[in-house]
């Protein structure tokens, strides 16, 4: 298989935004208008990450990256969930200590199934969308294939999560609130960020001497080996 230069950077970075959004996802803040869980700030740049693998290197090494940061997360919300279980020395400043780490990554496991879920069905549709319109448009119009693939990857990734992680909890004009504000946000930053993602994608493309197109890939999110 080819190697790359940037390849690993932009998985790292890919991977650290994914768990970095999740972490401070336990957080509900007020923006403006917007109404979101902290992780939405810095979440939208997954995505970007998602559509610069796709576009430049392909759905077949996108794919790759997309479980590499499913099950990183998975395993940071184990350990998370691990610590939060373990037992803590009885003196006030160690209490004090778990009683801090319990509220902010003490994670309940509706979250962090809904995460994992909306992340997973959410970044395979974007990519996949992504590399259809690319064949389809023949490789003209790329903020076409970015901001046409995020609208339906992050309304995916949006509706998932906050269904599976607070339906039942939240009453539903708040679910909904949280929903618009998110999506809104998102999809958003996708549109200001498309000059970066040209330069980005631009870059890339000409330093990597790569511009892939799926032609005859096999799009199952399972056939790691194809």
């Amino acid at each position: 298989m080819k190697t790359y230069r940037y390849l690993d950077l932009i998985t790292a970075l890919f991977v650290v935004v994914l768990i970095v959004s999740n972490v401070a996802s336990t957080k509900v803040v007020l923006l403006g208008p917007f109404t979101f869980d902290g992780g939405t700030i810095l979440f939208p740049l997954a995505y970007i990450f998602g559509d610069v693998l796709t576009e430049v290197y392909g759905y077949k090494r996108s794919r790759r990256v997309i479980w590499t940061g499913f099950f990183l997360l998975m395993l940071a919300a184990l350990t998370f969930g691990l610590v939060n279980l373990l037992p803590t020395p009885a003196d006030p400043q160690s209490q004090g200590t778990a009683q801090a780490f319990s509220t902010i990554l003490g994670l309940v496991p509706r979250i962090v199934l809904g995460s994992l879920v909306a992340y997973w069905v959410g970044e395979f549709v974007n990519s996949f969308i992504l590399a259809k319109l690319k064949i389809a448009t023949q490789g003209r119009w790329l903020w076409v294939r970015t901001i046409g693939s995020t609208l339906v990857g992050q309304g995916l990734d949006t509706g998932i999560f906050l269904l599976i992680a607070f339906y039942g909890v939240w009453d539903n004009s708040l679910l909904w609130t949280v929903f618009v504000s998110n999506y809104v946000f998102k999809v958003g930053v996708e549109v200001l960020f498309t000059p970066v993602t040209y330069a980005v994608v631009g870059f890339l493309k000409r330093r990597e001497g790569e511009d892939y197109y799926d032609r005859d890939t096999d799009f199952n999110p399972f056939a790691l080996g194809r």
